[in-house]
């Protein structure tokens, strides 16, 4: 059986989906590496936290200011939260599920952080309180978010940030905040160094 027609159906629909969203994205991608940025250069940190592919999302962007995204600069603070299953289950068990991220928030964020949540799909009540923990620490939020996140969407302030990836499927969708995760990164580096980093 040859499944090209299906490979390239994918392709193609990936393809279609990025070029319909560059023009909805760029802006709140800006605001959201600015937002980022300043909280880097006054010595602050990036929490990151999602459920599922979202989780592993959030991997990649840490992995990618811990580390490097192309080019060698220093190290940049950044946590992915939910990748610890001693303290997840411990929360989940004594405390609620839905409160495995906002539990870490209250105990690791401090004023001046910024909370990058991630969602995908649906079944985000979790980042709904991790949302709320974060504006009690007077933390900004920027929210990666997609059309079912109405609830989420609800919670940005002024001073926070929403990033809504459009598409129809939910594949399209994490392939093109993944897009978006690797554009924030570039940038931050480009605000941060500069020609620091030489190609």
């Amino acid at each position: 059986m040859n499944f090209y027609q299906t490979i390239a159906g994918n392709f193609q629909a990936t393809i279609e989906a990025v070029a319909m969203s560059v023009d909805t994205l760029a802006g709140p991608i800006e605001r959201g590496s600015q937002m980022m940025a300043d909280s880097l250069l006054v010595d602050r940190k990036i929490i990151v936290c999602g459920n599922g592919p979202d989780s592993a999302l959030g991997q990649l962007l840490v992995c990618n200011l811990v580390n490097r995204l192309e080019n060698d600069r220093p190290a940049l603070p950044a946590l992915a939260l939910g990748h610890d299953g001693a303290t997840t289950t411990a929360i989940s068990t004594t405390q609620s599920l839905g409160d495995i991220f906002s539990r870490q928030v209250r105990a690791l964020g401090q004023p001046g952080d910024i909370l990058l949540c991630i969602t995908s799909g649906t079944g985000h009540s979790n980042l709904i309180r991790a949302v709320q923990a974060a504006h009690e620490r007077n933390m900004d939020v920027i929210a990666l978010s997609n059309p079912d996140s109405e609830e989420l969407s609800t919670l940005m302030r002024s001073e926070d940030a929403e990033i809504r990836v459009i598409a129809q499927r939910q594949a399209r969708v994490i392939e093109i905040q993944a897009m978006v995760l690797h554009c924030l990164c570039d940038l931050v580096d480009h605000r941060l160094f500069g020609s620091y980093a030489q190609d």
